[in-house]
């Protein structure tokens, strides 16, 4: 094969699932390290490595998590490098090693991280400490890549509206209200879809939960699958109480020819892409739509010579449904194409892959189905924050014709039209979509809401007023007037109310 020898290669990958709590973090990924390198076939790959790039870890503090992988397989890289939060980051530093691998500026990097949350849960709950590495002030902290800036705005950050599982559901309601579903409706497409998941997490052999789920399983409420922020129950939010590692080994071809890697290991990233929404839920142009998804994947693809229709096999971002669902809207891709599914991996809920590292895995998964459907084509998307960044990768078993290219498409993102977001306001508007909060007992405790103004703003609150909540749950109230205050709360308004202040 006449290849440029800088072509990038993805050579190596490793997944291991943790069930006996013996790792920490960091050794975890170094085990998956070591399998990234008997899988790719080659020798002393990772003694090679010249850059370890890892993914921000939430089960434990490292200063430099790199460093200490390295020594802990033999390594002496030049350069380690650490993420800030956010699920695009593992495409992002894909597309990255590549593109200095292919203008010469590294020659074997590896990419990866590891949670052991369930641990880490478990020991707290005890009120224990867990006996994990501490590197301390004499160890410099590794340089951060991808940013270090918020990942909500003010108006969100004022009514507390910060954890995911909080926030997805007000884009489901609004991709439903869109779409023109009832509540009912909606709540089948989205079981449905993670059904679907379910089944090919079940044949996925590093999956978490390798059990087939039906559709109605996943959208009855029950003990064990209680309402968490209505109208998502807990099977259709992204699992964290997992432990598991995944790890990459990119290299140039050069190098993968001198370290004997068969060339049928080989993997050709093809193009990357990147892009963000902007931070503020409330200055979205849409809330069920994503312009960075649309504008970096139709690149992505533009890059690699290819198009959505053309593409094998796909792993969309699946943290809620709603992400899933308005990334193959913005992506042209069907929700209920049986001979191509959404997920190579199972999805969040089942496969895992939690906190910031799940594309490490998906992307990992890709590269095996892909060595064995040889002349095929993969999309792997990759979304951080609340459908905030977003990183595209398209990968191969035939080297690009062009090489590999990536772009930012953050200039083009920037030119689509925005909404006035209003963090502090007070008046009469439309409610544009909601969610309500339940307790573990099942109990509705409040709600956060986003409401449209009648000069086109949007302004985001909170409200706890037992009958609303019971209201909220009980009908459609899409474009319903809702009285707003200044300190953020707000309620469904009465007649008098709705004809304004």
């Amino acid at each position: 094969m006449n290849l440029d020898p800088r072509t990038p290669v993805l050579v190596g990958t490793g997944q291991l699932n943790q069930r006996d709590d013996a790792l920490e973090p960091v050794g975890l990924l170094a085990a998956a390290a070591r399998e990234a390198e008997r899988d790719s076939g080659g020798t002393s790959l990772l003694k090679s490595l010249d850059a370890v790039r890892l993914v921000r870890m939430l089960s434990w503090r490292y200063r430099d998590p790199g460093a200490l992988l390295a020594e802990q397989v033999g390594a002496s890289p030049r350069d380690t490098a650490y993420t800030a939060d956010g699920g695009n980051n593992p495409q992002a530093l894909l597309n990255g090693a590549a593109s200095d691998i292919a203008a010469g500026r590294a020659d074997v990097v590896l990419i990866g991280g590891a949670e052991t949350w369930r641990t880490r849960m478990r020991l707290r709950a005890r009120g224990e400490r867990p006996a994990w590495t501490v590197q301390d002030e004499t160890v410099p902290a590794a340089p951060l890549l991808g940013g270090s800036g918020p990942l909500l705005g003010q108006g969100e950050k004022r009514i507390g509206l910060e954890p995911p599982s909080w926030v997805y559901p007000l884009f489901e309601q609004a991709h439903r209200i869109d779409a023109g579903r009832t509540v009912e409706e909606q709540l089948r497409v989205g079981a449905r879809l993670w059904a679907d998941f379910s089944r090919v997490a079940a044949d996925n052999p590093h999956a978490w939960i390798r059990r087939a789920h039906t559709a109605e399983e996943i959208l009855t409420p029950s003990p064990d699958n209680r309402w968490i922020a209505w109208p998502y129950p807990k099977l259709m939010n992204s699992n964290n109480m997992v432990e598991q590692g995944a790890a990459l080994l990119l290299c140039s071809v050069e190098a993968a020819r001198r370290h004997g890697v068969p060339s049928d290991r080989w993997i050709f990233p093809q193009s990357g892409a990147e892009a963000n929404d902007t931070l503020e839920l409330g200055a979205r142009g849409e809330l069920h739509r994503s312009p960075a998804i649309r504008i970096s994947g139709r690149r992505a693809l533009e890059l690699a010579g290819t198009d959505a229709g053309s593409v094998d096999l796909v792993d969309v971002y699946s943290c809620f449904p709603s992400a899933v669902q308005i990334a193959a809207r913005e992506l042209g891709l069907a929700l209920d194409d049986a001979s191509r599914p959404l997920t190579v991996t199972g999805g969040l809920t089942f496969a895992g892959g939690p906190w910031n590292n799940y594309v490490s895995h998906s992307i990992a998964t890709m590269a095996a189905r892909l060595r064995d459907a040889p002349g095929a084509v993969g999309l792997v998307t990759a979304n951080g924050g609340y459908l905030t960044k977003h990183a595209m990768g398209v990968y191969g078993t035939r080297p690009p014709q062009a090489g590999f290219r990536a772009q930012n498409v953050q200039a083009e993102v920037d030119r689509e039209p925005r909404t006035r977001a209003l963090v502090q306001w007070e008046g009469t508007g439309a409610l544009e979509a909601w969610t309500v909060l339940h307790d573990r007992e099942g109990r509705p405790e409040r709600a956060f809401l986003s409401v449209r103004t009648s000069q086109g703003g949007r302004t985001l609150a909170v409200c706890q007023e037992a009958d609303d909540l019971a209201e909220m749950t009980g009908r459609e109230l899409a474009g319903v007037p809702v009285r707003v205050a200044l300190d953020g709360t707000a309620r469904l308004a009465d007649a008098e109310d709705a004809a304004g202040p």
